[in-house]
């Protein structure tokens, strides 16, 4: 039987996640990202006059990725010297001999483990960005095919003022913006831990420079660059501050309460029967109960959202427990938070697209629910079209409080429609205004600003927001999203 079938995988990559974020996190991956690690810190060591020879560089550059035979030799290493770093150096001495005595030379594991981390947050963060870009553009569409289409608006989940269907997605539009612009300044703001050594000091490298501070700061710098960053964290301890993990995971988390309101919302509108996700027509709600429509895709967006809000606490309480220049206690906690992390934002990104781009709106049930509550906030437009033609405002007041209470009961007590427009039109006293009901009942008399608003968010927000090259350029390549499950 395979593997794949007689032993535990995380759902997270077996069942949901993209393969680009799958591959990155994936031992592969880390691996060659190890080696590429102690390949430039070689380049570096010889740029500046140590004895790296050109054969230990050309063979280390043709054995970046390893097969399944050194896959199994590093895994027999680290079983005996008990070891993951040392057993990589020697399993990459073994393919690369030219190279074996001066791979991870000065360095510290952290060298590696903690660079390569690094080298994996940046690309999962652009990678998370351009998704987001993505949700985002779907989400702009929704809010301007639907900016003037009235809708009952609740507070409390009450029945309240009427919006519309495009500023509601707004709401979630905002929200999206701003998870976008802590994603990216998260990203933006990463650095390298750079070459430091064992507890931070940079003595290992200064010894091999005989003392010369100057070379070792530029190996520092060298190191950054040939890896693909603008700067290095100026200290560290002999990893780098794991505040830096909480800095990359609360812009995550953020984004993780924000998908599960927007989930949210999707899942009440759909009891609402006023907007639904996607449904196939082979899909099945229920094992028992044929009819159900239920909002999968929203519910497991909400439920993997609780779970990439959770896991930011891990990189709160590792962080602080971290003792003096360093304590191992981080190590197995981070190699499950950090991917983990990354891998439940691209799922909920993935769905939450899938979502977006499959949303079926019913006019006609949300005409209908409007019209089983305006009566009752048309009261006051009704008060106003009395007094303008000579009314008392008082005795009109009453008038339709009384009505209303009637009309009230109606609906609560009897479980029938909303009467009250027809009990005014049979009042003689509203005789003078019978010819303005309707247009006083006209549900876009109700939505204020809203359309216009939509407009003015999407000009002045979102499209600037969007148009970051990178951005474009994820947009230009953003398909749509399908789910494998």
């Amino acid at each position: 039987m395979s593997e794949a079938f007689d032993t535990y995988q995380t759902p997270l990559s077996s069942r949901y996640a993209s393969k680009e974020m799958a591959h990155l996190f994936s031992a592969e991956n880390r691996f060659y990202t190890w080696r590429k690690l102690w390949l430039n810190l070689a380049l570096a060591e010889k740029e500046l006059g140590l004895p790296v020879s050109d054969n230990a560089i050309s063979e280390m550059k043709a054995n970046l990725h390893l097969d399944a035979e050194q896959f199994e030799i590093a895994a027999q290493e680290e079983k005996k010297r008990r070891h993951d770093v040392m057993a990589h150096v020697h399993t990459f001495g073994k393919v690369a001999p030219s190279a074996a005595g001066i791979i991870h030379l000065g360095a510290t594991s952290c060298y590696v483990t903690d660079n390569a981390d690094l080298i994996f947050i940046r690309t999962a963060l652009t990678l998370v960005q351009s998704k987001l870009a993505v949700v985002i553009e779907r989400f702009a569409a929704f809010a301007k095919q639907y900016r003037d289409l009235p809708t009952l608006g609740f507070t409390h989940f009450q029945p309240a003022q009427l919006t519309t269907v495009g500023k509601r997605a707004t709401l979630w539009l905002q929200e999206l913006l701003w998870d976008l612009r802590n994603i990216k300044r998260a990203r933006d703001d990463l650095g390298f831990r750079g070459v430091k050594g064992t507890t931070g000091t940079q003595a290992s490298f200064l010894t091999l420079f005989n003392g010369d501070h100057d070379k070792v700061e530029e190996l520092d710098k060298l190191v950054t660059e040939l890896s693909g960053f603008t700067y290095a964290y100026p200290v560290t301890s002999q990893t780098y501050s794991r505040k830096i993990d909480i800095d990359v995971l609360a812009p995550l988390a953020s984004f993780g309460a924000t998908a599960h309101k927007i989930a949210t919302d999707l899942r009440l509108l759909a009891n609402l029967k006023e907007v639904e996700e996607p449904f196939e027509s082979t899909q099945i709600g229920s094992s028992a109960m044929a009819y159900k429509r239920n909002p999968m895709r929203s519910e497991r967006i909400c439920s993997l959202s609780r779970h990439l809000m959770v896991l930011h606490q891990n990189a709160l309480m590792t962080a602080s427990v971290q003792w003096f220049e360093r304590t191992l206690d981080d190590s197995a906690n981070r190699r499950i938070t950090l991917p983990e992390a990354f891998l439940t934002a691209d799922i909920v990104l993935t769905t939450l697209q899938n979502v977006s781009e499959g949303l079926v709106v019913y006019p006609r049930v949300i005409a209908r629910r409007i019209a089983q509550e305006l009566p009752f906030m048309a009261t006051e437009n009704i008060i106003m079209a009395i007094v303008k033609k000579g009314g008392d405002r008082q005795e009109a007041h009453e008038k339709i409080r009384v009505l209303s209470h009637e009309a009230a009961h109606q609906v609560k007590q009897l479980g029938l429609e909303n009467d009250l427009i027809e009990r005014v039109r049979n009042d003689t006293y509203f005789d003078p205004i019978k010819d303005e009901l309707d247009a006083l009942l006209e549900p876009q008399s109700f939505i204020g600003r809203a359309p216009e608003q939509v407009d003015k968010f999407l000009a002045d927000w979102v499209a600037p927001a969007l148009a970051d090259d990178e951005l474009k350029t994820a947009l230009a390549h953003g398909g749509k999203a399908e789910l494998s499950v």
